[in-house]
C-alpha cells in the first residue's frame, strides 16, 4: 500500500528542508519561552476511580487520556525524554509528561494517528503494553501494524491485539457504558518512520462516537477540506483535541501544520462545542517559542469574536471534565 497516492499525502521537498534548516540556524530559533511552562499534579484518585465521566487529561504534546463510555483511550502516548529514534539526540522534551505510564488507569484501547516519532515511541507503547491486567488494544493507521507486530511485547506468548484501519473506516469497543464508535479519518498531514518509507502507511484523525457522548482528535494535520467533510458527516461533536503548535516558519508548515488561526477555524468546521489545544508546550520542532501557540490562539479567537473559554489550553497533567450528556438524537 503506498498512501502517497492519495490527495492528502504532503510533500515535502529536500531543498526546502534544507532552507528551512539554514534559516532557522543563522536566526538562532527557536527563541526560549517568554514564560515558564508549568504542569500540575494530577488527579490521580479522579482518574482512577472515574466509571460515568467523559474526562481529558493532557499528558504533553499530543499525548493524552480520554476517559469516556467508561473505558479509558490512549492518544498517541509518547513519554520519552527525546521525540526521536535516539535516546539523546533529537528534540528533547521541555516538560515531564503529565501522567507516567505506571500512573495510568488501566487502558483499554491506544489509539495512533500516524507513526512521527512525537506520536509513536516505541519505548512507551512497550511500557503500556505491560501494563498490569493484560495489555490494551491498538487501534493504528493501515500500514503501522507490521511495526506494532514487531515492536509490542508478547504478552502470554502472543502479540497484544492490533487492528488497522483505512482512511472512513470504523470498528467498536465494547466500554463499561456501551459501545464507541472509533472513526479513523483522512486528514492532511503525511506519514514516514524511516528515509525510505514516505507515504507509505497512513495518518489520520480519530471521531470516537459514544452515545452520550462524541470527541474528535484531529492528529497532525494542515488546513483543507476535510475538517468540513468530517463535520458534514458528524453533525457535532461535544469536544475536540486540535493541535495548535509546530507551524512556523508559515511558508514551509503551511501544508503540514495548522496555525492557532487555521485551529480555530478547524474547530468552527467539525463544529465542535469546544476545543483543547494539544501539539504544543513540550517539544521544541519549529521555529515559534514553546510558549507562543496559547497566545496566537487567544488572539485568533478575539479577532473572530469567540469567547476563549471555547477553545482553551491545559497545563500538563491538568484534566478537564465534560458533562455526561444524552446526544442519541445525533447520527
Amino acid at each position: 500500500m503506498n498512501a502517497g497516492r492519495y490527495p492528502s499525502g504532503v510533500d515535502t521537498r529536500g531543498r526546502d528542508v534544507l532552507r528551512w534548516t539554514i534559516e532557522r540556524t543563522r536566526r538562532r530559533l527557536p527563541r526560549p519561552p517568554a514564560q515558564p511552562i508549568r504542569g500540575v499534579a494530577p488527579d490521580l484518585a479522579f482518574l482512577h476511580g472515574n466509571r460515568t465521566q467523559p474526562a481529558y487529561t493532557w499528558i504533553g504534546h499530543s499525548s493524552a487520556l480520554l476517559q469516556m463510555g467508561g473505558a479509558n483511550l490512549l492518544l498517541d502516548p509518547v513519554f520519552s525524554r527525546t521525540a526521536s529514534p535516539f535516546r539523546y539526540l533529537g528534540p528533547r522534551r521541555h516538560q515531564p509528561p503529565g501522567l507516567m505510564p505506571e500512573q495510568l488507569p488501566h487502558v483499554d484501547a491506544v489509539l495512533l494517528t500516524h507513526n512521527h516519532y512525537d506520536h509513536l515511541d516505541r519505548p512507551s507503547v512497550r511500557a503500556v503494553a505491560r501494563q498490569p491486567g493484560g495489555a490494551p488494544r491498538f487501534y493504528v493507521p493501515r500500514g503501522t501494524e507490521t511495526w506494532f507486530a514487531r515492536n509490542l511485547p508478547r504478552v502470554r506468548g502472543a502479540v497484544p491485539y492490533i487492528e488497522a484501519l483505512d482512511w472512513d473506516a470504523v470498528t467498536t469497543l465494547d466500554a463499561g457504558q456501551g459501545r464507541i464508535a472509533l472513526h479513523f479519518l483522512p486528514v492532511q498531514h503525511w506519514s514516514n518512520r524511516t528515509g525510505f518509507d514516505r507515504n507509505a502507511s497512513l495518518w489520520g484523525s480519530w471521531a470516537l462516537v459514544h452515545e452520550r457522548f462524541r470527541f474528535w482528535y484531529s492528529g497532525d494535520l494542515g488546513y483543507s477540506h476535510e475538517p468540513r467533510r468530517i463535520g458534514a458527516r458528524f453533525g457535532a461533536f461535544d469536544a475536540a483535541a486540535i493541535a495548535i503548535g509546530a507551524y512556523e516558519p508559515r511558508w514551509f508548515m503551511r501544508s503540514q501544520h495548522v496555525n492557532p488561526d487555521e485551529a480555530v477555524q478547524v474547530m468552527l468546521d467539525v463544529g465542535a462545542k469546544l476545543a483543547i489545544g494539544v501539539h504544543w508546550g513540550t517539544f521544541s520542532l519549529t521555529d515559534e517559542p514553546l510558549d507562543q501557540p496559547p497566545r496566537d490562539l487567544e488572539r485568533a479567537l478575539d479577532a473572530r469574536g469567540i469567547e476563549r473559554e471555547r477553545f482553551v489550553v491545559l497545563k500538563h497533567g491538568e484534566t478537564m471534565r465534560f458533562p455526561a450528556g444524552d446526544n442519541r438524537t445525533h447520527p
